[in-house]
């Protein structure tokens, strides 16, 4: 098995960083994830979007993975949002109740208008 992932940052032209990530986020290739968010700017009343439209699988050390950002997030007072998110995983969120920590759009433009209102 394969275990295929790029993770790449860009500052989005509206201020947020973007992290997007494109392929399989599993056990395997979650410290690069891991270490790309660590190295993110961020700063209090700043925004992170995680663009998860290219992801192709996630289990559970994944969604830790997510977590763990979002709460590099919560320590620096920035806003972090995901984007793009597969209707399965979204699923996966509910069951755990995660969807009740992350905020979820449909792009990352969405994303973006909410953390720059």
């Amino acid at each position: 098995m394969r275990h295929d992932l790029t993770v790449s940052v860009d500052p989005h032209p509206a201020g947020p960083c973007l992290v997007l990530v494109t392929g399989d986020l599993d056990h395997h290739t979650t410290p690069r994830l891991n270490a790309v968010v660590k190295e993110v700017p961020l700063e209090s009343g700043g925004g992170l979007v995680i663009d998860l439209s290219g992801m192709t699988f996630c289990d559970s050390t994944g969604i830790a993975a997510l977590v763990a950002a979002y709460q590099l997030a919560q320590d620096a007072g920035a806003r972090l949002a995901l984007a793009g998110v597969d209707s399965h995983i979204l699923r996966i969120f509910r069951i755990m109740g995660l969807n009740q920590i992350f905020s979820v759009y449909d792009s990352v433009d969405d994303a973006v208008r909410v953390l720059c209102a």
